[in-house]
């Protein structure tokens, strides 16, 4: 049907060109946008992590390079990036920093604490300030790889690599007064990395997964049945070694582990237990190339989303999902402004997806995007941002910009099919586009800044 419209557009006179209103069927119609102003933190951000609350807002914990490397949570009051209570409130310097939101709305954040021997601490919001969870500090020795999650009634667990252990992984839980081992501690068969902490959300079972260093650096899936953690399936049950393990359970409880995969070429693996087995989701090795920092995340029907940094992008961010055949891009690969790392993915309670992460375009600071509707008609009403004239264009298609808007601008093109066909930025607050070698149709305008993030359409007719 898109490719009959497309031709109808194609063929009709100017002026049906210029009505046309699209329905959400272009690739188009969404794009990835920021929420609120890219690299909103006060200075470098490490250990970002983003969570929602119940009502959808977004929160975002790092390592704030502005106070001393302590932690910072900002969330956005659907206009700008707030601080939650105070900026840099840890005590020391906050590394491997993950943060939550309670059934009860209070945000929570685990980290090692860098004042004091990097013991794991747990911290939340009471409304005024962020205070202690139990004792500061509370592992009896250092921890790395901080995984905190909830319970189905509500306890926070933590999950780490364990220094007072071998290394090893070890869970704890709060149990209203103190923190208290779920199992034995260093439960894991040797050394382990990237743990990563989740709930089955039927039986309320909690689930580790990790590479795992005693089985060649594969990975490894436990649980802890009531008594002891026994392996879920197969320990080291990938091809290869793996890195940035990350663990997420389906709607339907199946649970999800996906991985930078060393067995192919270190691209991006999802498996899924299906009772027996791990098994692949998808093709093994999807990604268009190698990868890191990888994320999994559900949306609430079931598909399973992936984040990762793309090396084929320049180390920029992208997004796919699996549509039950193919792993597929969710908009534009590579859509970030400039390269990526600390990358987090979340989707709101509403099913949209939001990645924060590190961002280099703006010096390190935070930046939080999300995958929206932005696309608006030619003939709907222009706010004072821009002029796009004339539209339509038989030659050249000039874009100006009202105000004294002299910051940096990126600027790309789009045919209706989502192709790109013109990619530059520009500091110019006025910039002249020769159109004279596009073809007859619609094209999209795709603009970002530092403060906006928009599209428009304009029809080339001769």
């Amino acid at each position: 049907m898109k490719n009959i419209i497309f031709i109808l557009i194609y063929f009709l006179p100017v002026f049906v060109c210029a009505q046309q209103k699209l329905d959400k069927s272009s690739p188009i119609d969404y794009m990835w946008e920021n929420v609120g102003n890219a690299g909103f933190s006060a200075w470098g951000a490490n250990y970002i992590s983003i969570a929602f609350n119940q009502s959808g807002q977004p929160y975002v914990a790092y390592e704030d390079y502005a106070y001393g490397f302590k932690a910072t949570v900002m969330k956005f009051n659907g206009s700008n990036w707030v601080n939650v209570g105070n900026p840099g409130f840890s005590i020391g310097p906050a590394y491997y920093i993950s943060l939550g939101v309670s059934q009860a709305d209070q945000p929570y954040i685990a980290f090692s604490n860098g004042e004091n021997f990097n013991m794991a601490t747990v911290m939340k919001f009471d409304g005024t300030n962020w205070v202690n969870v139990g004792n500061a500090c509370f592992s009896p020795d250092g921890a790395a790889c901080l995984s905190l999650a909830f319970s189905p009634i509500g306890e926070p667990y933590v999950a780490y690599l364990d220094f007072g252990n071998s290394n090893k992984a070890t869970v704890m839980k709060f149990n209203g007064t103190t923190w208290v081992n779920i199992g034995i501690a260093g439960f894991s068969s040797g050394e382990v990395n990237w743990t990563s902490l989740a709930f089955n959300p039927y039986n309320g079972q909690p689930y580790v997964a990790y590479k795992d260093i005693a089985n060649d650096g594969k990975a490894t899936v436990m649980k802890f049945n009531g008594t002891n953690w026994e392996n879920v399936g197969n320990a080291g049950f990938t091809v290869g070694h793996v890195e940035y393990t990350e663990l997420a359970f389906s709607p339907s409880g199946e649970p999800h582990v996906a991985f930078v995969d060393f067995g192919n070429s270190r691209k991006i693996t999802v498996m899924k237990f299906n009772g027996t087995n791990w098994v692949d989701v998808g093709n093994a090795g999807f990604s268009a190339t190698t990868a890191d920092y990888t994320n999994l995340a559900f949306s609430p029907n079931g598909d399973p989303y992936v984040a990762y940094e793309d090396y084929v992008n320049a180390g920029k961010v992208t997004v796919m999902k699996f549509d039950g055949t193919n792993w597929i891009n969710v908009g534009n690969d590579g859509f970030s402004a400039g390269t990526a790392q600390y990358i987090d993915l979340a989707l709101s309670p509403a099913g949209q997806p939001y990645v924060a992460y590190q961002d280099y375009e703006y010096s390190g600071n935070a930046t939080v995007m999300k995958y929206d509707s932005v696309v608006v008609g030619i003939n709907d009403p222009q706010e004072s941002r821009l002029s796009l004239y004339p539209n339509p264009v038989t030659e050249i298609l000039s874009i100006e910009f009202n105000g004294n808007n002299n910051y940096v601008k990126f600027i790309e093109i789009y045919d209706l099919q989502g192709k790109k066909i013109s990619k530059f930025q520009t500091c110019e607050t006025k910039i002249n586009i020769d159109t004279k070698n596009y073809l007859r149709g619609l094209y999209f305008i795709k603009i970002r800044t530092r403060e906006l993030n928009y599209i428009e359409k304009f029809c080339k007719t001769e």
